[in-house]
Parts: C-alpha cells; sequence; structure tokens
C-alpha cells in the first residue's frame, strides 16, 4: 500500500478513535498528510519496517513503534529509527537525482507537464 493511502487510513482511524504509528521509508509525503504520529525508517521504499531476513532488526523497529504509540505527547510527532541500510547510502543517488533515470523520452516530457500543471494551479490556489 502506498505511503498517501496508508497515512489517510491512519487519519481516518485516528478521527475514529482508533490510535495508529505509520512506520514509513517517505517522510515528507507521511508528515504532508498530518499523521498523529509516525517512525521515520531511511530506508529504500519497500522496506519500513526493516531490511530482508534480518528479525532482529524488524523486531526493534516494530518495539519503536509500539513505544511511540505509548509515549507520544503531541499530535503529528515524528521520530526518527536509529538505523543505517546495511548497504550504504548509494540508494538514495538513484531516488534524489534531477535526472530521474527510471524516466525517459515522452514518459519524463509527461511528468514535466504535469508538474508545471502543478504548480500553475497551486499558485492559483487551486490545490
Amino acid at each position: 500500500m502506498c505511503h498517501q493511502t496508508v497515512s489517510l487510513v491512519s487519519r481516518y482511524l485516528e478521527e475514529n478513535g482508533i490510535p495508529t504509528v505509520v512506520i514509513a521509508a517517505a517522510r515528507d509525503i507521511v508528515e504532508h498528510c498530518g499523521v498523529a504520529r509516525m517512525l521515520h525508517v531511511d530506508f529504500p521504499l519497500g522496506s519500513p519496517c526493516g531490511e530482508p531476513f534480518d528479525v532482529e532488526q524488524q523486531r526493534a523497529i516494530l518495539d519503536l513503534g509500539f513505544k511511540l504509540l505509548e509515549e507520544a505527547s503531541a499530535p503529528r510527532t515524528t521520530e526518527m529509527a536509529p538505523f543505517e541500510w546495511s548497504q550504504g547510502s548509494e540508494w538514495k543517488e538513484l531516488v534524489f537525482t534531477e535526472a530521474r533515470p527510471w524516466k525517459s523520452g515522452e514518459d519524463e516530457q509527461d511528468w514535466l507537464r504535469k508538474k508545471a500543471l502543478y504548480k500553475s494551479l497551486k499558485a492559483e490556489g487551486k490545490v
């Protein structure tokens, strides 16, 4: 499930009296959605609960999530998990680049058109 969907479900549950913690890799998206509590794990997308087969790390991340659920004292609380991806941070260079190597040709042009349209609509207060 995508970060936005999980965040919106979390907000709905919170509004109906069910406390939640979102464990997420995409901090900017989840914070923008305004969840009550988030544990940010600075790992590649798809691995917010730990690295594959690292059961000890996965349990530690879940424990941090439960602790945040118990101890958060303010709305929109974000905590950082104290883990680093074992294969280094090179994955960030592929994700956070202006080149966007996963897009090419018409896909990139379409993305740029949509980005320009969004900026225009935002400037007009329509989004």
